[in-house]
């Protein structure tokens, strides 16, 4: 209490210190713009959006890159020639589709996504494991060389499951997407992989013609290699898309689709071929839409 009473007496002592009367403050305004805030890239001021992080969005974002059908499998049989109507030689690529069918489909409420699982081939079922040999069991499709998805743009794309698609599945004229695991050349100096130029060929330089060089600084760049650094290494052997292939002529009986050009991999390799997400979807007959039932027997027990 006395303590209380010390630092009450203590106030009271310096209440001469505080003025009688205190300014009030008015914040003014400067000179008012007439014209619009400029727009900047940070999200600051009103009516802006608000961002979009969500997976629909992120599929709404994709809608028109996403083909509205499924795409096919085939293996790379080798390159030839054709002549145009002018009289003019240019290279072909020749794809050779083997009992293409639908073995499952993939839907935005279970999955997240829509789209159509896709094999080719056949495989042994003793040489098949035992998940994959139910799953393919699941559907009634026999097993199957090759297996990869394509996504497709809403339901409508979805086919039915064990439906087989042909080399008709593309038409003469349209524009395709080529992609396949490009030839492995292993491992590659940096001449050879990346294009340098290498050292001089005279002037003093000794065994170290086609070195690749400097591979960074000393004190000034934290004496270190930068991640990502251009050097000798492994060569080839990923995947390579090659976009806007056109399909020059399909033989539905053979199941061969001839593309105009070169496409990657080696000769045998398995090429995922969809409509060229950078041309006009083709307008595709309604015959077609409907995939051809296949008559492969069915073969999925061990």
């Amino acid at each position: 209490m006395a303590s209380k009473a010390c630092q009450s007496s203590s106030y009271m002592s310096l209440s001469f210190l505080i003025p009688r009367c205190c300014p009030q403050i008015v914040s003014r305004r400067g000179i008012k713009s007439i014209s619009k805030p400029r727009p900047n890239r940070f999200n600051r001021s009103l009516n802006l959006p608000l961002p979009e992080s969500t997976t629909a969005a992120a599929l709404q974002r994709k809608q028109f890159t996403t083909p509205l059908r499924t795409g096919a499998l085939g293996t790379k049989k080798g390159m030839t020639a054709m002549y145009d109507p002018d009289g003019r030689r240019f290279p072909c690529t020749v794809v050779q589709m083997d009992r293409v069918q639908v073995v499952a489909h993939k839907t935005r409420e279970r999955n997240g996504y829509f789209a159509v699982q896709v094999g080719s081939g056949w495989k042994h079922p003793s040489n098949v494991t035992r998940p994959l040999l139910g799953h393919f069991a699941e559907h009634k499709v026999s097993p199957k060389r090759d297996l990869v998805e394509f996504k497709v743009q809403d339901e409508s794309g979805l086919l039915d499951i064990g439906k087989a698609i042909g080399a008709s599945w593309f038409q003469e004229g349209q524009y395709v997407d080529a992609r396949a695991n490009s030839r492995g050349m292993g491992f590659a100096g940096g001449m050879k992989r990346h294009g340098f130029s290498g050292q001089p060929a005279s002037h003093g330089t000794s065994l170290t013609h086609r070195a690749m060089g400097s591979a960074g600084q000393s004190q000034g760049g934290g004496s270190r290699v930068y991640p990502g650094k251009k050097m000798a290494g492994r060569m080839g052997g990923h995947q390579v898309t090659t976009q806007n292939v056109k399909v020059v002529k399909v033989d539905d009986a053979k199941g061969l689709i001839v593309l105009h050009g070169s496409i990657p991999g080696p000769h045998g390799c398995s090429v995922k071929l969809s409509d060229a997400v950078k041309k006009p979807w083709p307008s595709v007959p309604t015959h077609l839409l409907a995939a051809q039932p296949t008559t492969e027997p069915v073969s999925n027990t061990a």
